[in-house]
């Protein structure tokens, strides 16, 4: 069986149950699929929308041969997964995106030197495996420059912002290598594209998202982008040529810089839903997530138009669970919460979309007073 004939009423295995996978799931099942979650965790949040749940290692033989027999195609909701583990996945039932992809997409140099050699631009990088290699680096790239973790790291997580030689002599010895050392970009927006393409080679991407971060965390992202027309369509032009690149089989997110200048650097690639591409839930008739199954189970791709502007608020930690309760009372507030049990700092528990007709998000609509009367009446948790 390929990705392109997988029928109706088959069953889709989904690596990971955390909240891609919930909504992945969901709209796997509106389409007529079973879905089969594989979580490392008991408890996952997709296992309350899935037919099916198996709680085991990524990385354990047994439980992944069981998994793959049990399914007629498989993808996966994030990307730290074992490659060794996707290997024998692969070698029983198709897996898209495929592991050639993920493996990619997990490492942060291989994933800067693959677009690089494909022509798209990308900030000057250097890779940094150990310590020896950190004065280079340095010397190549300039102060400031930014350190990040080669892997695992996400939600700004495992990065260091070196302003200047003492700062690097003061933590040369405690950073986690490998790294990547990328130079500071002078950004004017960051952006993103949710890009999908099939078996077939069919390609469609949704409307261009600008994108804003708190402590390192997506906050707030508004569709379309507040950019130039031509901006835009460059942007989606470039996330298409990253998915033709790549042969992708899936869904992909594309995360872009615009510089002072108005050029496009890449930044990241995540072959899966993505959270800035949230918005589509209630702002096109089909999601993100229903064009990622639809790309995995080899199914038309439908124009993604957007039938409204949209924004979309992340909830995050207690205080943005706390949010749930003016939330439901705010009208034109979309709620989706995900289903998760602990309550911590930083955690993403939900996120809010905001309804806007077409046109009205580049103007002056309050949306900025819109959340912060959103937030003033959380009471405390």
């Amino acid at each position: 069986m390929t990705a392109a004939t997988l029928p109706v009423g088959a069953t889709l295995g989904i690596i990971g149950g955390g909240q891609l996978g919930r909504m992945s799931a969901m709209a796997a099942a509106r389409l007529g699929f079973n879905v089969h979650i594989l979580s490392a965790e008991s408890d996952p949040p997709a296992g309350d929308v899935a037919r099916r749940t198996t709680v085991g290692a990524y990385d354990d033989p047994e439980i992944l041969r069981r998994f793959a027999e049990s399914v007629d195609a498989i993808t996966f909701e994030f990307e730290n997964i074992s490659a060794g583990g996707l290997d024998i996945l692969s070698s029983l039932r198709p897996v898209h995106p495929s592991g050639a992809i993920l493996a990619i997409s997990q490492d942060r140099v291989r994933e800067k030197s693959f677009l690089a050699a494909h022509d798209i631009a990308v900030a000057p990088f250097h890779s940094v495996p150990d310590r020896s290699h950190l004065a280079m680096a340095a010397e190549t790239l300039g102060f400031p420059f930014l350190l990040k973790t080669t892997r695992f790291g996400y939600d700004g997580k495992g990065q260091f912002r070196i302003a200047d030689r003492a700062m690097l002599e003061a933590l040369e010895a405690e950073l986690p290598y490998p790294l990547i050392a990328e130079g500071y970009v002078d950004f004017a927006c960051e952006l993103s594209v949710m890009v999908a393409r099939n078996a077939l080679g069919a390609v469609q991407s949704f409307a261009v998202t600008e994108n804003q971060h708190k402590d390192g965390i997506l906050d707030l992202s508004l569709a379309p982008a507040r950019i130039p027309v031509d901006l835009a369509h460059k942007a989606q032009d470039l996330a298409r040529r990253v998915a033709g690149a790549l042969d992708l089989i899936g869904l992909l997110g594309v995360e872009m810089f615009v510089t002072a200048q108005g050029t496009l650097l890449v930044n990241e690639i995540a072959p899966r839903p993505h959270n800035s591409g949230h918005w589509t839930m209630d702002a096109c008739v089909v999601d993100q997530f229903e064009m990622h199954i639809r790309a995995v189970a080899g199914l038309p791709l439908p124009d993604p138009y957007r039938h409204s502007d949209a924004a979309m608020k992340n909830l995050i930690g207690p205080q943005g669970l706390a949010a749930c309760p003016p939330a439901l009372q705010e009208p034109g507030l979309a709620l989706h919460l995900y289903g998760k049990s602990e309550w911590r700092e930083g955690r993403k528990m939900g996120h809010v979309n905001a309804l806007f007709p077409l046109g009205a998000l580049p103007g002056s609509y309050g949306l900025e007073e819109r959340f912060d009367r959103l937030f003033s009446r959380i009471e405390e948790p």
